[in-house]
């Protein structure tokens, strides 16, 4: 067995030779540089937490600008007029909310007509972007006070059902909202402040993305914030909190923001639709629009800013299941590469600024890349150690730098949360996040690295994309 077994030794060991430090140097690069982007945050958090409490006094009145919050929806019965509801009464000095009905099939509309007495416009919605699914509808309340407006289309797909949305609007700011996500009271007010701080130069802003799993619902808002029981769920609360709120926050910071998450967004109307509006055949369609905001303001040599604001929060269900989970993370990642091939052109070239000489590069690198690697790692380290390929103090040293690192970092980032912002009231639900900062690095991790690799390799196949069911089980709505 050991002669069997000496040539596959000779070959692990040419690639330990090859390859152990250009691994263990690219996990100390990627883990330090999440590092950075973490202090990066704090000095956002502590700028924004100085101007906080002022936000609500400043916007208002007049100067104001409006905000008409798109709100596409497909089979959403159950929850649309509570939704509906809590947008209206969000803290905004002006604004409407305009759902896009895109072909459901159960009763979503009929909801909206009871709830909200709805009666049909005799007019057609503009084509500011254009559109392939015919809208079959515009409709009003017919009290002509609530600021409300549903339109019926077929059924094309969230992209379009945005556009329609955005070509309905009457406002000068778009908002774009899951119709099953929570938004907090003042979100609106907040996420809009770079609008009123800079209105010339502010093209879009994002807010944080956080699961509403665990947390305590009633009629539509959020009361208390908790941690949901399945570890599943709790251990993708961590991984929201690195990712979305501290990660976008430093990519603000530094000037080189190119995602804004689709679930909460916000854009000057005119801008996004002298960029197109969503691409409807993109499976990454937010990640490609504001890259393609950002060439189109790049190339006109204009003065713009993108922000991300990291206290307002759209509260979304993550996935529950193994099977939903797969799904995400796999059109994650397939949208990540299409994207960022396609927008290949704008790699390290100077025209395009922070975007093309940093963040463009670090997405591929450290973000399209980092699952090939991992798993690189993940197999070869075993198989090394079982062929007496390399010592033990090296395999500990991986483990080190590519999990204990990891851990440290998610460490810093829940920290740096909870002391900007306080969102758990219990001890136990901090020491819950704690454990899952850990855990995450054992299964879960691995898990994501390989169906992030389904998602590339079933694009670079050009297999068809199918977009699965979100099974809704993460928290229960209660009445007021």
């Amino acid at each position: 067995m050991r002669e069997l077994l000496e040539p596959l030794r000779g070959v692990v060991v040419w690639l330990m030779d090859v390859t152990a430090v250009p691994v263990l140097a690219y996990f100390v690069l990627i883990n330090t540089s999440y590092l950075v982007l973490i202090l990066l945050g704090a000095l956002d958090f502590r700028s924004y937490l100085r101007g906080r409490k002022t936000v609500v006094d400043t916007l208002g009145g007049e100067l104001t600008p409006g905000v008409s919050v798109i709100v596409p929806a497909h089979n959403e019965e159950a929850g649309i007029v509570t939704s509906v509801k809590a947008l209206l009464s969000l803290r905004y000095p002006g604004h409407e909310v305009v759902v896009v009905d895109d072909g459901s099939t159960d009763a979503t509309f009929a909801r909206l007509r009871e709830a909200f007495d709805l009666v049909e416009l005799p007019r057609d919605v503009p084509q500011d972007i254009p559109v392939r699914a015919r809208v079959l509808g515009q409709y009003v309340p017919r009290d002509g006070r609530t600021r409300l407006i549903v339109v019926r289309k077929e059924n094309s797909g969230r992209s379009e059902a945005s556009n329609v949305g955005v070509n309905a609007a009457t406002e000068p700011l778009v908002a774009m909202i899951d119709a099953d996500s929570i938004l907090e009271p003042d979100a609106l007010l907040r996420v809009a402040k770079p609008f009123a701080d800079d209105p010339t130069r502010v093209i879009a802003t994002g807010g944080t993305i956080r699961p509403v799993n665990g947390c305590r619902v009633v009629a539509g808002r959020i009361v208390s914030v908790g941690m949901p029981r399945p570890w599943m769920p709790r251990i993708q609360v961590v991984e929201y909190l690195r990712a979305f709120l501290v990660g976008r926050t430093g990519w603000s910071r530094f000037g080189g923001l190119i995602l804004i998450s689709g679930a909460f967004g916000l854009y000057r109307r005119d801008t996004f639709v002298e960029a197109g509006g969503l691409d409807p055949d993109s499976i990454g369609e937010d990640f490609e629009l504001v890259l393609r905001m950002h060439k189109l303001m790049r190339e006109a040599k204009a003065d713009y800013r993108v922000e991300f604001v990291p206290e307002p929060v759209s509260w979304t269900e993550v996935p529950s299941t193994f099977k939903v989970l797969r799904n995400q993370r796999r059109r994650w990642h397939r949208g990540l590469w299409e994207t960022l091939w396609q927008y290949r052109g704008m790699l390290f070239r100077p025209r395009y600024g922070k975007v093309g000489l940093v963040a463009l590069p670090y997405y591929w690198l450290f973000e399209l890349v980092a699952p090939l690697l991992e798993l690189y790692g993940i197999v070869i380290v075993p198989i090394a150690l079982v062929l007496d390929a390399i010592n033990v103090p090296f395999a500990l040293l991986f483990l080190a730098l590519a999990y204990g690192y990891a851990i440290f970092v998610t460490l810093a980032a829940m920290t740096l949360e909870e002391w900007a912002f306080h969102r758990h009231s219990r001890w136990r639900d901090l020491g819950v996040g704690l454990v899952c900062s850990v855990l995450e690095n054992f299964g879960f991790r691995q898990l994501t690295v390989w169906w992030r690799l389904e998602g590339w390799w079933a694009s670079l196949r050009g297999k068809k994309q199918v977009w699965g069911v979100m099974t809704r089980t993460g928290f229960n709505e209660e009445a007021s």
